[in-house]
């Protein structure tokens, strides 16, 4: 039987009408570890002229096309290439990758570089750290979780494949998770919210 589970904000609860008997009283905590997200101006960029403009750089066109131009605030690093394609990563949240595209852009406009048009952003991954609150019997949950492989003597997470949302999980016996591939933050809690109820209904969960 399905737990009878709830989502309030980008949070998950349990009412205290679910069957459970060994329904934690605690709900899985997941914090967004980092947001990649890809963006574009539409426009040829001249890397030798920004790094001439912002020395703090980082541009070493012999080893890596692109250059890497670094915010304090959002804390991230946003990769722009000759095509006026980017990437940043090591944002928190969506917002936060947009808003760091937004100042890059911004801060070049400040310098001098001609940016005709504002940035497309687009969210390509969003990876999660979640813990659970209790143990997994990984063992068990690799014979009954679908789509999920487990070698233990090559890594000591079992990976699991989630088709709505699109999303991979690796499962851990601690009861900590990583998520990967979501492109939309609910996402990221929805995926936790259906494998909970799965290991919860297959009682794959222990806890003390």
């Amino acid at each position: 039987m399905p737990l009878d589970v709830k989502k309030y904000g980008e949070c998950f609860y349990y009412s205290s009408n679910t069957k459970k008997s060994n329904m934690p009283q605690t709900k899985p905590i997941v914090s967004v570890e980092n947001v990649v997200a890809s963006a574009s101006v539409d426009q040829k960029m001249d890397l030798n002229e920004i790094t001439r403009t912002f020395p703090d750089v980082e541009y070493h066109p012999d080893q890596f096309p692109g250059l890497v131009f670094r915010l304090k605030s959002p804390k991230t690093a946003t990769l722009i290439f000759t095509s006026g394609k980017m990437v940043c990563t090591g944002s928190k949240s969506e917002e936060m990758a947009r808003k760091a595209v937004k100042t890059v852009v911004q801060k070049l406009r400040k310098g001098g570089i001609k940016v005709k048009k504002d940035a497309v952003v687009e969210i390509q991954n969003i990876v999660a750290s979640i813990n659970l609150g209790g143990k997994i019997h990984l063992e068990q949950a690799a014979r009954t979780l679908p789509r999920s492989m487990y070698e233990p003597e090559q890594f000591p997470g079992l990976i699991h494949r989630m088709l709505d949302p699109k999303t991979v999980i690796l499962l851990f016996s601690s009861g900590k998770l990583v998520c990967t591939g979501a492109k939309k933050e609910p996402d990221v809690y929805r995926s936790v919210n259906n494998l909970h109820a799965l290991l919860e209904e297959k009682d794959l969960m222990i806890y003390d």
